[in-house]
């Protein structure tokens, strides 16, 4: 197909305003390498302006995932232990029913189900300030604290397992969505070291959510991780609702930390377990984020500590980075069971 100048001076302005779109549409892929193809998924977390705290929030959505709602087939071995005549007794009554509906047989095809719910997250940069901590003896020490404010929101929609009757039997093929006037949360921030795995379980520091609050100019009332507990997160579909704010505080953080997670847990109900029986343990869904801290011991809080991994153009150099994250690409943020 060919154009006339004319022709094309008069598709020039459309040509422009589609070359302006594609560069703003690739602009909101959060995290993606400059040589993603540009068909990859866009990450879903964002970035605003809160009137209820100076700055800009990370905002990380919800993620309930339907498989979260049953766990199965499990045998129920420690029924059929105690009951070894369960096993046996099949074989001596007639069978009027087909054999999937025999007790020894449905003991060893069992679906356990339950209802998922998952806040949306949001929070400030990581951060560090000093606080006149109180000791034992009643006197203050001043330490280095490492702190991070951050939002939770209800935004309802959610799963569980709709049972529909087929056939005179109750059968399991659809999951709902539900929303409740509000939830409570009971979050756990963890802060880990990348390089040596030391974690650093978020401390309860009265006098340092004050100063905290007044550096951060939060408006709304601001909860550590136990009083936030206590406070009901009402469905909020409105996305300028204010939310509940809080804040994790860690203290004694090693000073030569460079690569490092917080791993926000409470957020979900989900969890999974290895394997079966009353001694396999049980994992539960946390929000790992992670971040990059170029600095060292000196001045600590004029450093600044990034959110997400580091790109590096040197390949073993990024191998390396990816490694301590055990990675095996580039993520800010993922959903892991612990």
């Amino acid at each position: 197909m060919f154009f006339s100048r004319s022709s094309f001076s008069a598709c020039l302005p459309l040509l422009i305003a589609v070359v302006i779109a594609g560069v703003s549409s690739s602009s909101l892929v959060f995290g993606q390498e400059a040589d993603a193809p540009t068909e990859s998924k866009a990450d879903p977390s964002r970035t605003e302006q809160t009137e209820f705290a100076a700055g800009v929030v990370t905002v990380i959505p919800p993620a309930p995932d339907p498989k979260e709602t049953f766990d199965g087939p499990l045998t129920l071995q420690t029924m059929l232990d105690q009951h070894p005549e369960i096993l046996t007794q099949s074989d001596d009554i007639p069978h009027y029913d087909p054999r999937s509906r025999l007790l020894s047989e449905m003991a060893q095809q069992v679906f356990l189900r339950r209802e998922i719910y998952c806040f949306e997250f949001a929070f400030k940069p990581l951060r560090q300030i000093y606080i006149d901590i109180p000791r034992a003896d009643g006197r203050l020490q001043r330490k280095l604290i490492w702190y991070m404010v951050y939002r939770v929101r209800y935004r309802g929609s959610d799963l569980r397992p709709a049972s529909d009757e087929v056939g005179g039997k109750e059968v399991f093929e659809r999951i709902e969505a539900v929303s409740y006037e509000s939830r409570r949360i009971f979050p756990l921030l963890k802060l880990t070291n990348r390089v040596t795995g030391k974690e650093y379980v978020d401390q309860i520091l009265p006098t340092a959510k004050e100063k905290i609050a007044v550096r951060e100019q939060i408006t709304a009332p601001l909860y550590n991780t136990v009083d936030i507990s206590r406070v009901p997160v009402p469905l909020s579909t409105d996305p300028a609702a204010p939310g509940v704010w809080g804040v994790a505080t860690w203290e004694d953080v090693d000073p030569d930390l460079d690569f490092l997670s917080v791993n926000v847990f409470g957020l979900t109900n989900a969890f999974e377990q290895d394997g079966e029986g009353p001694n396999a343990p049980y994992r539960k869904k946390a929000l790992q984020l992670n971040f990059f801290r170029p600095g060292d011991r000196m001045q600590q809080t004029e450093d600044t500590i990034r959110f997400g991994v580091p790109a590096y153009d040197d390949q073993r150099e990024q191998k390396y980075v990816l490694e301590q994250y055990g990675l095996d690409k580039r993520l800010d943020y993922r959903w892991i069971f612990r």
